[in-house]
């Protein structure tokens, strides 16, 4: 049987604990016009769709959870159920787009039924119509969704931004790095040696690291606008910067696409906690932060792959340099501390632990009240070049994450073709400032563009 692993399982209970959230995560293409014939392309789409396995297939669950929930096919599977059309009101601009998306987002998914849905939208602005794509959280992290949804195109999968990143060519390349088979007695002993030393490095180093994301989740943040009860409606908003700047900001401070990005983040909720009358201070805004451990081999797996950081973003420091600097700083003390490790090895072990112990344990943690992490960052790797469905060039991808568990807003950042897009889900009554923090995430990559401009070579 194919399983559900603990942590695909855990969306399910996080998902459970909280009657207000609904934890799917979505992608919205905006596609060049005129949209055509709906019935001929829901009909190849539903072709392109239904090759993933997951689309077809439902959850069985156990009673008492003596196993782990299953994939099975579903007997009564009717595409549309699943594939919807609809239409924005006139002028079809981009506030009533995003609203149409919170509305679609806010609800949760049937479990009786495949957990999936697309949506064609058509009268959008300069002729324009989009697709949304929303699956559940349980069957695939961020990777994984944007290589399914990549699937849709008239090329297959897309070459990914994804295969760049660290755990993919790690794993891509695992057998480099291991010892080689040495027929020479005397080198086993230092073999052994190195081996032992390593594992007992490594070992250390992941218990550093999960004594900290411990503290991280179990020590309050202090009391903040950003963290607590959520209400069932959601609103939606995305900032778009270009890649060429970010690169621009990289290379004259010596940072990495990811702390471009989560600096601009930083002055954008710097600037939220001062406009709500708040006053940032260097333990307020402690973030999640998903990292990946998923392999270029594991690319087409619909799972989860995610390990994590929880670092404090500085939304104490006012310069848009030093929050960059700051930001890069304390995410490589975060790297170095074990926490990546830490999370990979929970979510292991955790997999060998009979489920019973596991699902209750999940259970009863999703239901305390969260308060040491108060927002999410999540950084998608979208493909390398513009997708073409059905002939129709897709100008814009834009990803949508989910909150859950006191967090009231959630920001998933991802790379397609020239551009960094940044999608923002908030609370409908606690953060009606979604616009706002979209236009504060640009105006700090526009900050840091003006200031590499003036750093020193």
């Amino acid at each position: 049987m194919d399983h559900l692993t603990t942590l695909d399982a855990g969306f399910l209970e996080a998902e459970d604990s909280d009657r207000h959230i609904s934890l799917a995560v979505g992608g919205l293409s905006i596609i060049e016009g005129p949209m055509p014939d709906f019935e001929t392309f829901a009909e190849g789409i539903a072709e392109r769709i239904t090759r993933v396995p997951r689309f077809t297939q439902v959850l069985r669950t156990h009673l008492l959870d003596l196993s782990p929930p299953e994939w099975v096919e579903h007997r009564a599977f009717d595409v549309s159920h699943h594939i919807h059309r609809a239409a924005l009101p006139h002028p079809g601009d981009e506030d009533a787009l995003y609203r149409f998306v919170a509305d679609v987002m806010e609800r949760r998914l049937d479990r009786d039924r495949p957990l999936w849905e697309c949506w064609f939208i058509e009268g959008l602005a300069d002729g324009q119509w989009a697709i949304l794509m929303k699956m559940h959280h349980c069957i695939a992290d961020g990777i994984s969704t944007m290589h399914m949804i990549s699937g849709l195109s008239d090329n297959g999968k897309e070459a990914s931004f994804a295969t760049e990143i660290g755990a993919a060519r790690r794993g891509q390349d695992g057998r480099v790095g291991l010892p080689k088979l040495n027929l020479n007695p005397l080198s086993w002993v230092g073999g052994a040696w190195n081996l032992a030393t390593n594992a007992a490095s490594a070992a250390s180093l992941a218990f550093e690291g999960a004594l900290e994301v411990t503290a991280g989740i179990l020590r309050p943040a202090p009391a903040s606008s950003l963290n607590g009860p959520v209400s069932s409606m959601r609103r939606f908003s995305s900032a778009r910067v270009s890649l060429d700047d970010v690169a621009k900001v990289r290379q004259a401070f010596g940072v990495t696409v990811n702390d471009v990005a989560l600096a601009a983040i930083t002055g954008s909720y710097r600037a939220a906690l001062v406009r709500r009358g708040e006053q940032p201070r260097r333990n307020s805004l402690r973030t999640l932060v998903p990292v990946s451990i998923r392999s270029n081999d594991a690319a087409d797996v619909a799972d989860n792959r995610v390990s994590l950081m929880l670092p404090f973003l500085p939304v104490d420091k006012d310069n848009p340099e030093e929050q960059l600097r700051a930001v890069h700083r304390r995410l490589s003390k975060a790297k170095a501390s074990g926490q990546r490790e830490a999370g990979g090895i929970v979510v292991a072990a955790a997999n060998v632990v009979p489920f019973p112990f596991t699902a209750w344990a999940i259970r009863a943690l999703t239901k305390l009240p969260q308060r040491g992490v108060v927002a999410l960052a999540t950084n998608v790797p979208g493909p390398r070049t513009r997708m073409h469905i059905m002939g129709r060039e897709v100008v814009r991808v834009v990803p949508v994450p989910p909150i859950a568990l006191q967090l009231r807003t959630g920001i998933a950042i991802l790379s397609y073709a020239d551009e960094l897009v940044f999608g923002i889900t908030g609370d409908f009554d606690s953060a009606s400032d979604v616009d706002d923090l979209a236009r504060g995430i640009e105006q700090g990559v526009e900050k840091l563009v003006e200031l590499s401009r003036k750093a020193p070579a």
